[in-house]
């Protein structure tokens, strides 16, 4: 029999108050229940309300649905512990605390740039008088105007996916105005969410309507953006390695400069243990070490205007001329080919800028625009002109500038200070790597991870065991393999480069699919950042064979994991989608479902969000009795950073009443936390589907009191359309409280009943009045939580066929499956104990 099919006869606009109770005509095709899908509103006219696999051309009869009932109405059911993320509303005492954290998480990175920068540079195009200088100034000051606040101040950090940075929030925000993700997980009813802010292309922009339909036809496209996304992913978790080492080690080596004596294995051993400090602090989180290290970096910053200003007054105040971007085309007129090897070191005065749009999440996007243009921009603006004016004079000490810029009486204060700065600056990257992984996991392009939230009330803010020791390993590694500045710094460029340019890519993406800009500011965007990106990563691939090779090798090793692990999860889904079991299949089984129906609640876990999962099938052949009543339970994560609590769950009837069973897709943003324990999942689950259920029955009810002069009431079992108050449109599908059969109710009792019992051909009772029937319902519903819940994993795996191609087996059999038997299982996150799981394998063959 085929699934029902029902379409609207107008245009429902989904507005409206959620107690009106305003009827739609629809019509009705079929009246056999069947699992539900989820569709929009604006597409009701044109589309099919299923995504039937076997739909016939069923009889149509015109009936009038219900109000609009919220089918999901769950707005009094909060998870105690997840708050929000809320910087509204802040007093003065609360913005200057979040305007110190803001120091010490997000510019410490490009903060610490001073320490480096001229030593890097003049070590590759060594100083032959006082216009290369003025030439070498020239290109870090404009390189600092163009990259970290032209480019990220003023226009990538704007391209937030709703305060969240980074490269996976630029993904989940393109992925949510055009349907470009892999993973065929996504249901109409997402884009209802409130979360999601959709701005539709409007008609007069054709352009922007015709990209969206370009990349959502396009397989290849699909594909380009999601690896272009991976690889700025890998480039950020390199930065996290590549930062500690270069921030540490060139603030160590100012005691080179402080000491004679001092040798550089010395220098290596002090940063080792700096290193070794730096990531055993981090798990206290970024409240605490924020708002402990703020106020350092802001004396950071300040030591840094104030040397600035000592060199300038007592040295050379012509630097200033290096504002006159002439001086840029005599440094590369007089060093031609020297001046293209140092743009790998001038580039370092720009590191920062990534995880300072990564780092987003953790504060207000206004308060890291006006700190970074009103008190970080001036501050390292006026550090190198310092610096270049000390050199002016001394030109042996280009070798490392800064240190030797210092005044001699205030060395070993700003010794130390820096030293901090630089721990400081290692901490942001860190973190922005954290997030960035959070992020890539909860759209299915990580492995599985213990993720600790370290603030109760700011939820973004994370701390990642396994990857921070894990960077902390390699960090080491990294130190005491490369000790030399000039290579670290390569590889440095290298790692910040290529997020740099995946980027500017994906904002373009932004610009003219999302903003609707332009198309001139579009092509002046791209081609400037780009073109200014690509000519420096010319210079530091130049260089790549002194030893930053290593850095690619790692950034490559993370592609890898994060491609085998998507492409994994995508043959998985698709495969359990083909083997999902027919709504015929659920029919003939009856409703005992051709086995022993036990009193209690099974919470069937699976990654399906349409269909009955053929793990359940498994399930039903290997146990010898089935819970009298199933929840379908989908952890559902959608593009969006947060879902209110009111929109959390759908719930639906799967197959007719008598089968009591259910499915639940609990939706969660990326930067939602599932902290709750199973007792309270368990209790918001049975709440939610006690109001499910009494809104179903008083639909029906105002259906029936509707409907006095109309036909009989088997005109009215079939698919009911319920409107949501914030415009979701949602089908029960099923008959509300008519054939409801007086034997099904006493599935709690102890006597076993098989599907063989029930005689299809046996006379059916009288329909029951609609009060008692909801109560018996309810009280079937209690008695079956009173027996107890049990969770039921289906742990399926997939394996290569055998006529598969090798590659294909080699990363399936071996790579995806070691990272699936080592990642995270999805329900440690409830903590249930092993007295209330059950688990049964099953292996797909993709």
């Amino acid at each position: 029999m085929a699934n029902p099919k029902t379409k609207s006869l107008h245009s429902l606009d989904g507005e409206g108050d959620p107690e009106s109770y305003e009827s739609r005509w629809v019509f009705q095709e079929d009246e056999y229940p069947s699992e539900i899908e989820d569709f929009d509103a604006a597409d009701l006219r044109h589309q099919p309300m299923f995504d039937s696999e076997d739909e016939d051309n069923g009889e149509h009869r015109l009936v009038r649905t219900g109000p609009r009932i919220d089918s999901f109405d769950v707005e009094a059911l909060e998870v105690p512990g997840a708050q929000r993320n809320d910087y509204e509303d802040v007093s003065v005492g609360k913005g200057i605390l979040l305007a110190f954290q803001t120091l010490g998480v997000v510019f410490g990175d490009v903060g610490t740039s001073p320490l480096y920068t001229f030593s890097v540079m003049f070590r590759k195009a060594p100083v032959n008088g006082n216009e290369d200088i003025l030439g070498a100034l020239s290109l870090v000051l404009y390189t600092l105007i163009l990259i970290p606040l032209l480019k990220y101040v003023l226009v990538v950090l704007w391209a937030n996916d709703d305060g969240e940075g980074g490269t996976f929030a630029l993904y989940s925000l393109i992925c949510r105005n055009a349907k470009v993700s892999l993973l065929p997980n996504q249901l109409r009813s997402d884009a209802r969410i409130s979360g999601f802010r959709l701005k539709v292309p409007s008609p007069e922009l054709e352009r922007s309507l015709k990209i969206k339909e370009r990349l959502e036809t396009s397989l290849t496209l699909k594909k380009i953006i999601l690896l272009l996304v991976l690889a700025g992913i890998s480039m950020v978790i390199a930065n996290g390695v590549v930062t500690p080492a270069m921030s540490v080690l060139s603030s160590v080596n100012g005691l080179k400069v402080g000491v004679d004596a001092i040798k550089q294995d010395e220098v290596v051993m002090i940063s080792v243990a700096c290193l070794i400090v730096l990531f055993s602090v981090q798990k206290y989180g970024t409240s605490k070490v924020g708002l402990v290290v703020g106020p350092a970096l802001f004396i950071w910053f300040c030591s840094l205007a104030g040397i600035g200003i000592y060199n300038l007054v007592k040295y050379d105040s012509r630097v200033l001329r290096a504002f006159n971007p002439i001086h840029i085309y005599y440094f590369f007129a007089r060093n031609s080919t020297k001046a293209w090897y140092s743009l790998g070191g001038c580039l370092l005065c720009a590191t920062g800028s990534e995880a300072m749009f990564a780092d987003l999440c953790y504060f207000p996007v206004r308060s890291v625009q006006l700190t970074f243009v009103f008190l970080v921009l001036p501050c390292l603006l006026l550090g190198y002109l310092g610096q270049a004016a000390y050199l002016m004079e001394n030109h042996a000490d280009a070798g490392n500038a800064f240190y030797s810029s210092v005044p001699s009486g205030a060395f070993w204060p700003t010794f130390l200070i820096a030293n901090i700065a630089a721990l400081i600056a290692s901490r942001a990257m860190t973190t922005a790597t954290f997030s960035c992984i959070k992020q890539s996991a909860a759209l299915g392009c990580f492995p599985r991870l213990k993720i600790v939230h370290t603030s109760r009330k700011f939820m973004g803010q994370i701390y990642i065991p396994v990857i921070n020791w894990f960077l902390l390993a390699v960090s080491l590694v990294f130190v005491c393999t490369i000790s030399s500045l000039d290579e670290i710094g390569n590889a440095y460029g290298i790692a910040e480069l290529g997020v740099m340019m995946m980027t500017t890519i994906l904002v373009t993406l932004v610009m003219l699919l999302i903003w609707q800009i332009h198309i001139i500011v579009v092509l002046i965007f791209a081609v400037v950042f780009l073109g200014l990106e690509l000519t420096f990563f010319s210079s530091v691939l130049w260089s790549v064979t002194d030893g930053s090779w290593i850095i690619l090798v790692f950034a490559v090793l993370m592609f890898f994991i994060m491609f085998v692990w998507n492409y994994g999860s995508k043959l998985k889904y698709e495969t359990e989608v083909k083997q999902k079991l027919s709504m015929d299949l659920m029919r003939e089984l009856g409703c005992n479902l051709g086995t022993i129906r036990a009193p209690g609640i099974g919470l069937l876990y699976n990654e399906l969000v349409k269909g009955i999962p053929g793990i359940f099938g498994h399930f039903l052949t290997t146990l010898p009795a089935i819970h009298s009543m199933i929840i379908l339970v989908s952890i559902k994560y959608v593009p969006v950073p947060m879902v209110p609590q009111s929109e959390r769950f759908l719930f639906r009837r799967v197959c007719q009443r008598s089968y009591h069973i259910f499915r639940c897709i609990a939706r969660y943003g990326y930067k939602d936390v599932r902290k709750e324990n199973h007792q309270t999942f368990e209790q918001l689950l049975m709440e939610s589907l006690e109001k499910f259920i009494r809104r179903e029955a008083q639909e029906r009810s105002l259906e029936s009191d509707g409907d006095d002069d109309s036909d009989s009431e088997d005109e009215y079992s079939g698919s009911r359309v319920l409107i949501a108050p914030n415009g979701s449109v949602y089908s029960l599908g099923v008959p509300l409280l008519a054939d409801f059969i007086d034997t099904n109710i006493s599935v709690p009792n102890l006597e076993a009943s098989t599907s063989e019992d029930a005689n299809p051909e046996s006379p059916k009772p009288p329909v029951l009045d609609a009060e008692q029937s909801l109560e018996r319902e309810l009280s079937f519903i209690r008695k079956a939580k009173e027996s107890g819940v049990v969770y039921l994993l289906g742990h399926g795996d997939i394996r290569a066929r055998k006529d598969s191609w090798f590659i294909k087996k080699l990363i399936i059999n071996y790579f995806y499956s070691f990272l699936r038997k080592n990642c995270r299982r999805g329900i440690t996150n409830l903590s249930v104990p092993h007295s209330h799981l059950m688990q049964v394998g099953m292996t797909y063959m993709v």
